[in-house]
């Protein structure tokens, strides 16, 4: 009953109980006669609250419905998009407390701390001391009536308390391959290449590139990317800068001399990498003094201009290049297709502008359940367009599901199966599909 709510968009489940009520459709789904009694809304609620809670169903369902699309073919995993939305909480923006929390280290911190040490060490900077354990306190926003939700705060978005909805599609058909909720106000780039991994285990896929949006572009998820092996594909947004003030790009970096140049021609020479992974160049200030662009190079009070850059950062100038290649352009050209386009849908089909819920766990049911309910609909019109193809060539129905069934195998991988057919090809699962009926003379 609950996945009809979600595939057509009904959110009060005492409005679904009532459809079921009426709808001949939706008591043929549940298993319901014309004279069988459509359960009480309240009693309704209460299973789900109770008798599901904290089992992950939710989660099984929408891996069950992702292993299908596999097994179809319909899910291709060379090519995945990921982007993030928010889903307004039910909760007043104006009603919050203010606590402080301790702030968490970030996942990579041991990744990071073994790349400086190995950038110190090449540059002959003896390791830094080990980490002071002191707690770091930020103050955060609460809200009084979900306390899960996350007061967001960006350029262009809504202020209030929302939840995000980080989702992953496949380019073959934008089908979802995964979606995980997190609170409003964390970053999209954090919990991105947990849920890669994840994809890559649970379904078995291999994805040889990705297309993401600008808010990804970190030295974490370049680095990240390179060492899956995965072509990361990543919008461009225009850094900040200060007015009157030159642009970083105005000095170019020497790699054989690791320094910068700045536009006088001074040379930049490596001094240190601090704790949070950035090499420091510093300038010469005897040179800096006299020097005619200092009003717009730096506001130093000792004349000295520091540059820094990322121990990730060649990681990240070689991601920042694909996408101005021709591959590049046309992985990131499909993203406002796949899931943009899925968001889009979500928003107008099935109720994901706001949480029906309060609390992590509920709205990551909702979201999960709301994704099932899109891959549901997409797999049914995409294998019905399969069949009305086969039948367009005079195709016994029979023969369909026997080839269908022959040929599942290959179809899971992509390959492209070659076998003598007399009445022609079909388009199949975006690769040719060549299909014989002399493999099965009972026909």
């Amino acid at each position: 009953m609950l996945l009809i709510g979600y595939l057509f968009g009904v959110r009060s489940e005492r409005r679904l109980m009532q459809e079921i009520q009426v709808n001949v459709a939706y008591r043929w789904f549940v298993g319901l006669n014309l004279t069988e009694r459509v359960p009480d809304a309240s009693t309704f609620s209460q299973n789900r609250r109770r008798r599901f809670a904290g089992t992950g169903i939710e989660q099984d369902i929408f891996d069950a419905i992702v292993a299908q699309a596999i097994e179809h073919g319909l899910i291709g995993g060379q090519v995945l998009y990921s982007d993030s939305t928010h889903l307004k909480a039910n909760a007043n923006k104006n009603r919050f407390v203010v606590h402080e929390v301790e702030q968490k280290p970030v996942a990579y911190l041991a990744e990071l701390d073994a790349a400086i040490d190995v950038d110190r060490a090449q540059h002959g900077k003896p390791p830094l001391k080990p980490r002071d354990e002191v707690v770091q306190t930020k103050e955060i926003k609460v809200s009084t009536s979900d306390k899960d939700a996350g007061y967001m705060t960006r350029e262009g978005k809504p202020q209030g308390f929302f939840y995000l909805d980080h989702r992953t599609v496949d380019s073959r058909h934008a089908l979802i391959t995964d979606t995980h909720v997190t609170p409003g106000n964390v970053h999209d780039s954090q919990p991105y290449l947990g849920r890669l991994d994840r994809q890559c285990e649970r379904f078995g896929l291999t994805p040889l590139a990705v297309g993401l949006d600008a808010g990804y572009f970190t030295p974490m998820i370049c680095n990240g990317l390179e060492q899956r092996g995965v072509y990361g594909v990543i919008g461009y947004r225009r850094p900040n800068h200060q007015d009157g003030y030159l642009y970083k790009r105005e000095y170019h970096y020497d790699a054989q001399r690791d320094g910068y140049v700045c536009p006088q021609g001074q040379f930049l020479p490596y001094r240190t990498t601090n704790r949070v992974g950035y090499r420091e160049y510093r300038s010469d200030p005897h040179q800096c003094r006299d020097c005619p662009l200092r009003g717009q190079c730096t506001k130093s009070a000792n004349f000295t201009k520091v540059l820094v850059r990322h121990v990730w950062d060649d990681a990240k100038e070689r991601v920042n290049g694909h996408r101005l290649t021709p591959q590049g352009k046309k992985i990131y050209e499909r993203r406002k297709e796949t899931v943009e386009r899925s968001f889009a849908d979500a928003k107008e089909l099935h109720g994901h502008r706001y949480a029906r819920f309060r609390g992590l766990e509920k709205v990551r049911a909702q979201c999960l359940m709301a994704a099932a309910a899109q891959n549901i609909k997409k797999i049914a019109r995409l294998l019905a367009q399969l069949l009305w193809s086969l039948r367009s060539h005079n195709v016994p129905l029979l023969a369909i599901i026997r080839a269908r069934i022959a040929l599942a195998p290959a179809l899971s991988t992509g390959w492209k199966v070659s076998k003598s057919f007399p009445a022609g090809r079909c388009w199949v699962h975006s690769c040719w599909v060549q299909y014989s009926l002399e493999q099965y003379p009972a026909l």
